[in-house]
């Protein structure tokens, strides 16, 4: 299956997170998207992966995405190495994305920007012809790279380049944060302690940010991406889509 956008995130969860909005926003205009998840997520503290799988299709059901995938990478032990890129690549030749959408290059969960490197990385590398991959059927996999990857911002702030009005979508974004309810504003400790994103505070914060990123750019909401490639445009009325 081809896909306009595939957004990848090291954790379920982690793509509601940071780029939910955008994938509304690009379902909504027809594009087809998609979910690849690289863990289960299995080292989080609250819920179990039993629990998470069925929070990330919720969550997938509220996006509208085409497919959802897990590559069931070891949580907390996967490494930016050939091994990991190979299995990476399988998945970016798979469904082919013109844009992908990846974890943070740098972050507070030590996850997190190692990803966003192991996407990047892959990402270039799929372009490669010498490297030789091969589908669930045996077939040889046709090289392809994506013609942009963005960063999504995630826990610590970075200056995006990059900045997506969300505010038409904004209620369905939280909703498909919302929808992992063993992870996020938690009252109680029947799926487990609390922790740093179980209280209500992390969802303000989240809300918060969303509504400085928008304020940025004369908007009610938005999300912020930052990119290791400069973004060209063909016309300059790509640069008053939003008057600020």
């Amino acid at each position: 299956m081809k896909l306009d956008i595939l957004a990848i995130g090291v954790h379920p969860d982690d793509v509601e997170l940071g780029c939910s909005g955008v994938l509304l926003n690009e379902a909504a205009n027809g594009k087809k998207t998609g979910i690849l998840d690289l863990t289960e997520g299995e080292l989080g503290t609250r819920g179990t992966v039993q629990t998470r799988y069925a929070e990330a299709a919720a969550a997938a059901k509220i996006l509208g995405v085409s497919v959802r995938e897990n590559l069931r990478m070891r949580d907390g032990f996967f490494r930016n190495d050939e091994e990991h890129q190979l299995q990476l690549i399988r998945a970016i030749r798979k469904y082919q994305p013109e844009i992908v959408l990846a974890n943070v290059l740098d972050d507070r969960h030590p996850d997190h920007g190692r990803a966003g490197h192991l996407i990047a990385d892959a990402c270039f590398l799929a372009g490669l012809t010498k490297i030789e991959t091969i589908d669930e059927q045996g077939n040889p996999q046709p090289r392809w790279r994506p013609k942009m990857v963005l960063h999504y911002l995630q826990d610590w702030y970075h200056e995006p380049d990059l900045l997506i009005d969300i505010s038409n979508v904004f209620e369905q974004r939280m909703a498909s944060i919302k929808a992992y309810s063993t992870q996020f504003a938690a009252q109680d400790d029947k799926d487990g302690p609390q922790t740093y994103i179980s209280t209500p505070d992390f969802l303000d914060s989240v809300i918060a940010r969303a509504r400085m990123l928008g304020k940025r750019i004369g908007v009610k909401y938005a999300e912020g991406f930052i990119t290791e490639k400069k973004i060209g445009i063909r016309t300059l009325d790509a640069l008053v889509l939003i008057e600020t």
